[in-house]
């Protein structure tokens, strides 16, 4: 056998060794090019919450131990009377703890709108918020997600809404905690108007929550759409402000691809505004179980997220 066919032989051995290690590396490659960290949002159980199935404090444990995800986002609507009580909370914490959880998120309903066009409503809203602030502070939170609804027209609300995100992003300042904005309905779901609104308020720590689902402006009855901005020139106008993405997902095919919109062109307009932040998992199909939807989601983002 002559040097150059031993050498080439010996240089095949090695390349078929490597080639048993790939898998494992090529799972840790792909690991790394993820662009974002994913984080579990509690609305995506919100069926077996208000079926008393299973409650906030065991939240934690189902994020980390049916579906290894160590970043949670937590709605009010379930724990709503215990924004100041420390021994629930501190419950709340050893089982973060307990479960290797970090708390990213609380999102905040029904405590009024920010953009009520009455001052005194609005003032009550603003302070109705402080608990809520106090609360992701406690949790280790780094954000609250409000809503900036409000009755009037557009630039009424567009005023007072800008008012109160500035007051309470003012009072959420001194405790490091941002104050940001979902597309949730209403004029909040017109990108124009919200990234107007971010533009005038014009405080660090006050942004958005891009859904990648909530573009409905108007509803009709059956709770049908009857007016809906679009999805992708929505999810641009919001990004420059975001602080974080809702990645809402309803119905898959068989593949696991979403079948409602264009999944990688939403995540491509994410990715190429810069942002590196956390993306939340919300699942709200009826199709699928909760739990199946929510193993199906973190699967689309991950094979998404390194792809684009």
């Amino acid at each position: 056998m002559n040097t150059n066919r031993r050498s080439f032989l010996k240089q095949a051995a090695g390349s078929l060794a490597g080639l048993s290690l790939m898998p494992a590396a090529f799972a840790e490659v792909t690991k790394k090019k993820m662009f974002f960290d994913i984080s579990l949002a509690e609305w995506s159980l919100h069926k077996a919450l208000f079926a008393k199935k299973i409650t906030n404090l065991d939240f934690p444990g189902i994020a980390r131990k049916e579906f290894d995800i160590s970043i949670v986002e937590y709605v009010n609507q379930f724990f709503k009377d215990k924004a100041q009580d420390k021994t629930y909370l501190n419950d709340l914490l050893t089982r973060c703890k307990d479960n290797g959880i970090s708390n990213h998120l609380i999102m905040i309903d029904g405590e009024g709108n920010l953009g009520a066009t009455d001052a005194a409503e609005r003032a009550k809203a603003i302070e109705n918020h402080h608990r809520w602030v106090e609360c992701a502070k406690y949790l280790g939170c780094k954000t609250i997600r409000v809503n900036a609804a409000g009755t009037g027209t557009a630039e009424e609300v567009q005023k007072a809404a800008i008012e109160g995100l500035s007051k309470l992003g003012e009072f959420a300042k001194t405790m490091n905690i941002n104050v940001i904005v979902e597309n949730h309905g209403g004029y909040s779901s017109n990108g124009k108007w919200l990234s107007s609104v971010m533009k005038q308020v014009n405080m660090k720590n006050v942004g958005t929550l891009p859904d990648f689902g909530n573009f409905c402006i108007k509803r009709g009855e059956g709770h049908s759409c009857q007016e809906e901005y679009d999805r992708y020139m929505g999810i641009q106008e919001l990004m420059p402000f975001a602080k974080g993405v809702s990645t809402k997902t309803y119905n898959f095919d068989d593949k696991g691809n979403c079948t409602d919109f264009d999944y990688t062109r939403v995540m491509k307009i994410v990715k190429d505004s810069g942002f590196k932040g956390i993306a939340g998992i919300e699942y709200e199909g009826d199709k699928l179980d909760e739990y199946d939807g929510i193993r199906k989601t973190k699967a689309l983002l991950e094979r998404v997220g390194t792809m684009v």
